[in-house]
């Protein structure tokens, strides 16, 4: 007969790697259920986001399913609380200061007494140029904008990052083509680099299968960016790129107020509603104090390969009111491509080039210099 005991005893066979004790313990395991020859129970994370949920699942349920007579093993993965999270750290803190072993490693962790600018990722990653890419709707092509500029800039020799925000709506990796999972040290999570040598960070490339759904309220995703802002070791870097969630909401507020940004360029569509969204946005960027760098308009028209006659199929722009009420330059206005469709589908936008983009690569460079001192980064 299969008891809790019995169960308990197995799960103290796998050990946290970074917090360097068992995950019995560390009060991980919950809620155990045993029915006849069934075993259910639930694995609590510090963040669903942790580098490390399919190992330690895995090792959960396999050191269960080899107890004599089980025949089926649920892992249901729950996320701790905050105040949980923080106990469990200083319980393991204190147990490795005991042990001569030092301090626990920092990777994801939300200790809100702690300053982000004492991570050693943070130290060992000096950025020069802190950019967001924002919009005020959904659909705008913002993802593929902040890809576009990123490999603009690389190609004038600049070191880049792009640090995916949108953790709902992830989709630098699949412009990108990146698949695999990132990998997490006890210094830091390591950013995946494409072909090009531009770093990557996302939620997706922490996911178990990049279809499943991120579901969750702002505060956690608020919380997610702000962990992966002081837990990457990027290295340096001339500029990082954040592609910001759309809207106005939590993530917003959070990237513009706790990670020193030094600039956001805007995206926005010609249509009205668009138009009046994202004015919303740029008054948000005015009062946070932001630098706005300027404003894209993106699908602004489509050319005929043909004729060369363009078409304005999302109506006549509006582009030229937000940027005159913002007081900033309007950077570029890109059209309708199927060509850039067709290489964010398959993971080369790498191979694509259009001459505007290298114009506001070299706005963007040109702007920055003067709002920032050069010899200034981010910290």
């Amino acid at each position: 007969m299969i008891t809790k005991e019995d169960v308990l005893k197995a799960l103290s066979q796998v050990v946290d790697p970074e917090l360097h004790q068992n995950i019995v313990a560390l009060n991980m395991v919950r809620n155990v259920e045993i029915e006849g020859n069934n075993v259910r129970f639930q694995l609590a994370l510090t963040t669903m986001a942790c580098p490390l949920l399919d190992t330690l699942a895995e090792q959960a349920h396999r050191v269960v399913a080899t107890l004599p007579g089980v025949e089926h093993v649920g892992v249901d993965v729950v996320e701790m609380s905050s105040e949980e999270v923080a106990t469990l750290y200083q319980a393991a803190r204190n147990n490795g200061q005991a042990k001569g072993q030092g301090q626990v490693p920092t990777v994801f962790s939300v200790d809100p007494a702690k300053p982000m600018v004492q991570s050693l990722a943070r130290q060992l990653s000096p950025i020069k140029y802190l950019v967001g890419i924002t919009s005020g709707k959904g659909g705008v092509g913002k993802s593929t904008v902040t890809a576009m500029l990123a490999v603009a800039l690389r190609r004038l020799g600049y070191s880049v990052g792009v640090l995916d925000a949108d953790i709902t709506g992830a989709s630098i990796p699949k412009i990108f083509g990146l698949t695999m999972n990132i990998n997490a040290t006890p210094e830091g999570l390591i950013p995946r680099q494409t072909d090009g040598g531009i770093k990557v960070i996302s939620a997706n490339l922490m996911l178990r299968n990049p279809d499943d759904p991120v579901a969750w309220r702002g505060s956690r995703i608020a919380q997610l960016i702000t962990d992966l802002w002081r837990d990457v070791i990027w290295g340096p870097l001339d500029y990082l790129l954040i592609d910001f969630p759309p809207g106005t909401s939590d993530a917003q507020l959070t990237v513009m107020m706790d990670l020193p940004i030094n600039g956001v360029i805007m995206v926005t569509t010609p249509q009205e509603l668009a138009g009046l969204i994202v004015r919303k946005a740029v008054r948000m960027s005015m009062d946070m104090k932001v630098p706005l760098l300027g404003i894209i308009e993106n699908m602004s028209y489509f050319e005929c390969p043909e004729t060369g006659t363009r078409y304005e199929l999302f109506g006549k722009s509006h582009v030229e009111e937000v940027t005159k009420l913002a007081g900033v330059p309007l950077l570029a206005q890109l059209p309708i491509d199927p060509a850039l469709a067709e290489v964010c589908d398959s993971g080369h936008i790498e191979e694509y080039r259009n001459p505007a983009m290298d114009g506001v690569a070299q706005s963007v460079e040109l702007t920055l210099q003067r709002l920032v001192e050069p010899s200034v980064g981010a910290s």
